[in-house]
């Protein structure tokens, strides 16, 4: 649970901890008899003592909003009653969002509900060049390239998933959905992000086509021909593409091993006046870094001081090896400041192509008008048997089978780097998400690599994908760890070693 703390607050931790789960209960956003994590999980996850998660639940308890029975937990109490909604008007919301609340809308508003038709299929997502998602390699090729595992899946639960929502649903499973999502997934999302730290509703949920038409549809929304979109450097390559795509002026921001150098952003605010900054703040892609607690709060100061949305794109952050939990940019969010985008194909099969999108204000509307032009609604059928699959305990029971199998396969890479590997090479073991990324030695190109790694039957992704220069990242290669079973591990981190030692022979 990534509850956001403010340890420079005057306001004690322990209260801090318990208002935001107040405030969550209150707003119903953890629903009655919802399992609260254990006081020793809670504490390790935010890096506070015992005693303070203690002293937080107490507090709860003593007003009756949850309940601790011996043996079994802290839940949230079965009495507890929402809190009335706050009344739409009563949030400032940032200039960028009352200046949409102003625009035309895409559709007929009279429409949104009906049938339509799409006018525009979208940006969609192409393939590297060379070898599309999913083409098959040659037998006993081994790929450092890809999002998360399929195999850790238990395809047998969804399996059952679909056969009960066909047969509890009928022809309904089939119709066209509601644009916004099923509206039950939508709940269970809400409750889901509330549990990790983020506390929102349904009607702030857009599910999407996987987190890439997440990202399409914002940018379609908000961003035109010639603006600028800042990002950290090196960054999401997809991410690239699709500015690339839509003829926008990329800036980047450089990022350290806390992340996104946020003190070096305000002169890139003054000079380039972007009109969206994105980011991933935990667990970037490609680097793993996690943005430090100081340097998010500077980002919505910045951003909020400037006028700039935020694109926070959150495809990782629960895959968390080690390290404290920081809450995520939205968690900490004023209001209407940060466009939250998720996804559950990395965590559960690349393939399922199900994200989300989370937003307040006026922009969501907008999005939903954007999301329906572009394909209308994402499909009925999957969405219905992810809810079913999907619940709050299942989901998080998943999350550490993970997280467990991931940790893992991470530490034998590093092994076998250290043992493979020729002299001069640099990776910091990332603290979670899917990737390493390595500086190769000396001498050695991210392109000059590949056809030599190619030859040993091992392929990763190149470091000059992730930068907005294509001049950059040639010392670098991103290695996807959590793809790759363990044994695949060993024998491909030793192929790329030969390979390496192939090209600083050739380079002799």
């Amino acid at each position: 649970m990534r509850i956001p703390l403010d340890k420079e607050s005057p306001t004690p931790l322990y209260a801090q901890i318990r208002d935001y789960l107040r405030a969550s209960i209150l707003a119903g956003t953890l629903p009655p008899k919802t399992r609260l994590p254990a006081a020793r999980q809670l504490a390790a996850d935010l890096g506070v003592s015992r005693v303070t998660v203690e002293s937080a639940y107490a507090d709860l308890e003593a007003e009756g909003l949850i309940v601790r029975r011996t043996g079994s937990g802290s839940y949230v109490s079965p009495q507890a009653v929402p809190a009335p909604a706050r009344q739409k008007g009563e949030v400032d919301w940032p200039l960028w969002q009352k200046e949409l609340a102003g625009a035309g809308d895409l559709a007929d508003p009279d429409d949104l509900d009906g049938a339509g038709v799409s006018l525009d299929p979208g940006l969609e997502r192409g393939h590297p060049a060379g070898r599309p998602h999913g083409a098959k390699r040659p037998p006993g090729f081994i790929s450092f390239t890809g999002f998360g595992d399929p195999r850790q899946f238990r395809i047998e639960d969804f399996y059952a998933a679909l056969r009960e929502v066909v047969r509890r649903d009928r022809v309904a499973c089939l119709e066209m959905e509601d644009e916004r999502g099923y509206p039950p997934l939508r709940q269970s999302i809400a409750h889901i992000l509330t549990s990790q730290g983020i506390e929102t509703r349904p009607d702030r949920v857009l599910i999407t086509s996987g987190s890439q038409q997440a990202l399409a549809i914002v940018t379609q929304l908000l961003l035109k021909p010639g603006d600028t979109v800042l990002v950290e450097t090196p960054t999401y390559d997809w991410a690239l593409r699709l500015f690339r795509a839509h003829r926008l002026r990329i800036v980047g921001c450089p990022i350290d091993a806390q992340g996104m150098q946020v003190e070096a952003l305000e002169p890139l605010l003054q000079q380039y006046h972007p009109r969206l900054i994105y980011t991933m703040p935990t667990f970037q892609n490609p680097t793993g870094a996690c943005m430090s607690g100081h340097r998010r709060r500077l980002l919505l100061e910045l951003a909020d001081r400037y006028n700039v949305p935020i694109l926070e794109d959150d495809f990782a952050g629960d895959l968390r090896y080690e390290g404290v939990a920081q809450p995520a940019l939205k968690a900490l969010d004023p209001g209407g400041r940060v466009i939250y985008a998720g996804t559950f194909s990395k965590l559960l099969m690349p393939g399922l192509r199900l994200g989300f999108v989370v937003a307040d204000g006026p922009v969501y509307r907008r999005l939903v008008e954007i999301k329906r032009v572009n394909d209308l609604a994402a499909g009925s059928l999957i969405q219905r048997a992810l809810e079913v699959y999907v619940t709050v305990g299942r989901y998080h029971a998943h999350l550490r089978r993970l997280i467990h199998a991931y940790r893992r396969r991470r530490d034998r890479l590093m092994h076998g780097l250290a043992e493979e590997f020729p002299p001069g090479w640099e990776a910091a073991p990332p603290q979670g998400g899917l990737f390493l990324w390595l500086r190769l030695p000396p001498g050695v190109t991210a392109t000059g690599l590949a056809p030599l790694a190619r030859a040993r039957g091992v392929d990763y992704a190149p470091g000059t994908r992730f930068f907005p220069a294509p001049d950059e990242g040639e010392a670098y290669i991103r290695l996807n760890f959590a793809a790759v079973p363990p044994d695949e591990i060993d024998e491909g981190v030793r192929r790329l070693g030969q390979a390496v030692r192939d090209a600083l022979e050739i380079r002799a």
